[in-house]
C-alpha cells in the first residue's frame, strides 16, 4: 500500500511541473518565437534566389520597336527645312528590330549603378510626293530618294533604394541618355546630273530623373519597372525625354534567367551645328526579349 501511495505521489508531482512549464509559455513568448522566425527567413530569403541581389548582371538581347520619327533640318543663314515624317514622307517601316544591352552594378545594399546600349539602323528608298527641303538641298517631287537614319543610344543611371527589402525595392534614379545620331538624304544617281544629298549628325546628352521598382513575386518570378523625364536646355542643345520600362523575369536556372517587358522612350531634340540645324521628335516603343546572367555575392538586403 505504501508503494502504491509513493507511486501516485511522485506521478502527481511530476504532472504539477509539466503543467507550470506549459503555463510559463506565454502568447507573447510564442510572438517573439514567430518574429525571430520571421526575421531569419528575411535573413536568407535573398540567398535562396540566386537571380536576385547579387553583385553583378548582365542583359543582352532584341528589341522591336514601333516608330514614330519626324525630322526638320534648315541652314543657319535663314533656309528653313521641312517637317518631314520619315514613315510617310520617305518610306521607313515603323516595325523594327535591334539589339540591346545592360550591365548593372549594386554597389552597397542601397546603392547601384546601371548601364544601357541601344542602336537602331534604319534606311528607305522612296519617289517624293511633295517637295522636302532638307539642309542645303531642295528635292523635288517625284524625285527618288535614299535616306537612312541611324541611331545609338547609350544610358548611365544611378539608383538609390528608399525601401530594401527582401522581397521588393523601391527608389530614385538620376542619370543620362546620351544620343548618337545621323541621318540622311541623297537623290539616286541617275535622277540627277550632279550629286545631291545632305546629312546632319549630332550628339546629345539628355539628363533625367525618375522612379524605380523591383520585386521578387516568387521562387523563380521577379518584376522590375521603373520610369524617367526630364525637359533641360545645354548650350546649342535643347532636349526632353520620357522613357519608360516594365519587365517580367523567369528564372531558367541558377543564375541564368529570360525577361520579356515593353520598353518606350520618345525624345524631342532641337540642334545647332556650325552650318545646319535640326530638330529630332522619336518615339518608340515594343516588346522586349533578353537573357539575364548575374553572378558575385549577394548583397545583404535586410539590416541586421
Amino acid at each position: 500500500m505504501k508503494k502504491l501511495f509513493y507511486f501516485l505521489t511522485a506521478s502527481l508531482l511530476g504532472l504539477t511541473s509539466n503543467a507550470q512549464t506549459v503555463a510559463e509559455i506565454t502568447p507573447t513568448d510564442t510572438l517573439t518565437v514567430i518574429q525571430n522566425q520571421n526575421k531569419i527567413e528575411q535573413d536568407t530569403y535573398s540567398e535562396d534566389l540566386p537571380w536576385h541581389a547579387r553583385r553583378f548582371k548582365v542583359s543582352a538581347g532584341s528589341f522591336f520597336p514601333v516608330n514614330n520619327t519626324q525630322i526638320q533640318v534648315g541652314t543657319n543663314n535663314g533656309k528653313i527645312g521641312t517637317t518631314i515624317d520619315l514613315e510617310d514622307d520617305l518610306g521607313f517601316t515603323k516595325s523594327s528590330a535591334s539589339f540591346l544591352g545592360t550591365f548593372d552594378w549594386r554597389i552597397s545594399r542601397r546603392s547601384r549603378l546601371g548601364f544601357e546600349y541601344f542602336s537602331l539602323d534604319r534606311s528607305s528608298s522612296k519617289t517624293l510626293q511633295r517637295e522636302i527641303n532638307f539642309g542645303e538641298n531642295t528635292y523635288e517631287v517625284n524625285a527618288r530618294v535614299t535616306a537612312f537614319f541611324n541611331v545609338q543610344i547609350a544610358r548611365i543611371a544611378y539608383g538609390y533604394a528608399f525601401l530594401s527589402k527582401p522581397k521588393y525595392e523601391a527608389g530614385l534614379l538620376i542619370g543620362a541618355h546620351v544620343l548618337f545620331a545621323d541621318l540622311g538624304l541623297r537623290v539616286d544617281a541617275k535622277q540627277a546630273v550632279a550629286e545631291v544629298h545632305d546629312n546632319f549628325n549630332f550628339t546629345a546628352p539628355l539628363p533625367d530623373i525618375g522612379i524605380w521598382g523591383e520585386f521578387v513575386l516568387g521562387k523563380r518570378f521577379g518584376l522590375y519597372a521603373n520610369v524617367n523625364y526630364l525637359a533641360l536646355k545645354i548650350d546649342t542643345i535643347d532636349g526632353r525625354i520620357l522613357s519608360y520600362n516594365l519587365s517580367l523575369l523567369y528564372n531558367v536556372y541558377k543564375n541564368f534567367s529570360l525577361t520579356a517587358g515593353y520598353t518606350g522612350l520618345n525624345f524631342k531634340v532641337e540642334d545647332i551645328e556650325k552650318h545646319l540645324n535640326g530638330s529630332l521628335k522619336w518615339g518608340y516603343n515594343g516588346p522586349t526579349l533578353t537573357a539575364v546572367y548575374t553572378f558575385g555575392h549577394h548583397v545583404k538586403l535586410y539590416k541586421h
